[in-house]
């Protein structure tokens, strides 16, 4: 998931078929990064991703190419990192030691972090309820991350690594809202993926692994690059454009619930108590925050 998705719904209606497909998807990205993270080092995951999630969204850019021109792309290098790069890679580390439920529900907490920003960097107001429902998330993250995985291993250098993600995407939001706006969002997606996939190419080749990789491992992670980056994006701003972005954004709530159950279905995770207990905080929050 990524911070360009996050606006403020003035209501929280059934979600239109595509929605939950969305949901679906993104919320299968931690599921695919929990598999990739057996054989695949996080930068060569990441890499891979931002390079095929960027060549899907390659016919939008190449529509638009006119729109960027060489002194911009420094601007987006920046900014994707900001909001790609550096979020994939805490969430691909984080994959190692936690379930993909963990991290799932750790990312729910970018709309009270996007607020968050907005407020201690660039002037706008939080009010009372959105106070109260940033207080619950972070209570909830801190439920999150004194909790045992089912194996009775902490998560919280793993859940720390998800919230930081979490604030890079609220960071990010505001970055392109701010220098960014007014260009094509596809095409926008297309080229701070490419820029970032530069960035993070170095350390990926470094990494490569040196051993034979298993074939479901590089399949997952083909599959976070172009079902859950590229083909996402598409769909994401295909319903922005059918039912609006304050519907669209209430994706927000599906991705935790879609990433708690590929995790038990397909990968054998447990729903402990203290997941249980810190999804209703920081999705209860989340849906505070976003009351009209």
């Amino acid at each position: 998931m990524n911070a360009t998705t996050m606006t403020n719904p003035r209501s929280i209606a059934l979600p239109p078929p595509d929605l939950l497909v969305l949901g679906a998807i993104w919320g299968a990205s931690f599921l695919f990064m929990r598999v990739a993270a057996a054989d695949v080092p996080p930068t060569v995951m990441v890499e891979v991703r931002l390079a095929l999630g960027a060549l899907v969204l390659l016919p939008a850019l190449w529509r638009s190419r006119a729109l960027f021109p060489p002194k911009l792309w420094p601007k987006l290098a920046l900014i994707g990192a900001v909001n790609s790069a550096i979020p994939f890679l805490l969430f691909g580390w984080a994959a190692h030691s936690a379930p993909a439920g963990v991290s799932a529900i750790s990312n729910a907490m970018v709309v009270l972090f996007t607020a968050l920003v907005g407020f201690a960097f660039f002037g706008e107001r939080i009010g009372l309820r959105r106070g109260i429902a940033i207080a619950t998330g972070l209570i909830g993250v801190v439920v999150l991350a004194g909790g045992r995985t089912g194996g009775g291993a902490h998560v919280g250098t793993a859940v720390a690594a998800g919230v930081a993600a979490s604030l890079m995407y609220g960071i990010g939001l505001h970055l392109v809202r701010r220098h960014l706006s007014g260009l094509p969002p596809a095409a926008l997606a297309s080229a701070s993926l490419f820029a970032s996939a530069l960035l993070v190419l170095p350390p990926a080749l470094a990494d490569w692994p040196q051993h034979a990789v298993a074939a479901r491992s590089w399949l997952a992670v083909v599959a976070l690059g172009v079902l859950c980056t590229g083909f996402a994006y598409v769909l994401f701003y295909r319903l922005v454009a059918r039912v609006g972005a304050g519907r669209t954004s209430t994706v927000t709530y599906l991705v935790p619930v879609f990433g708690v159950a590929w995790g038990w279905l397909l990968l054998g995770e447990a729903l402990t108590p203290a997941m249980a207990v810190a999804a209703l905080l920081i999705l209860g929050s989340v849906a505070i925050s976003q009351r009209s």
